[in-house]
């Protein structure tokens, strides 16, 4: 699990700091202090990648759609494939009525 790669003080201060973000207005606010614009546009892209991917799009739509290069797409399907299934999780609560990502785990 990557996640004991990242864990840490610096990084629970972190998260807990975005957890008690407001709306998405004090976000803004706060990424725009806290990332530069090409990090901020890198995560939004590997979301929308995600959403993308959940829809069933073809890599070659996504690319279309989002600029995300094919390494991209795959890093991100990858994630859907062996990760902690979050990508799906938080788009299914932004997006309920939308059908899930049926990817065969091989966890």
């Amino acid at each position: 699990m990557q996640i004991e790669k990242i864990r840490g003080h610096q990084t629970d201060q972190l998260f807990k700091a975005v957890m008690e973000l407001k709306d998405v207005e004090e976000c803004y606010k706060f990424f725009d202090d806290l990332c530069t614009i090409s990090e901020i546009q890198s995560l939004a892209q590997r979301f929308e990648v995600a959403h993308l991917l959940r829809l069933k799009k073809t890599y070659e739509t996504i690319k279309k759609e989002t600029g995300a290069s094919t390494a991209t797409i795959s890093r991100v399907r990858r994630c859907f494939d062996y990760g902690n299934d979050t990508y799906d999780e938080m788009l299914g609560r932004l997006y309920p009525d939308e059908m899930p990502f049926q990817a065969a785990k091989k966890k």
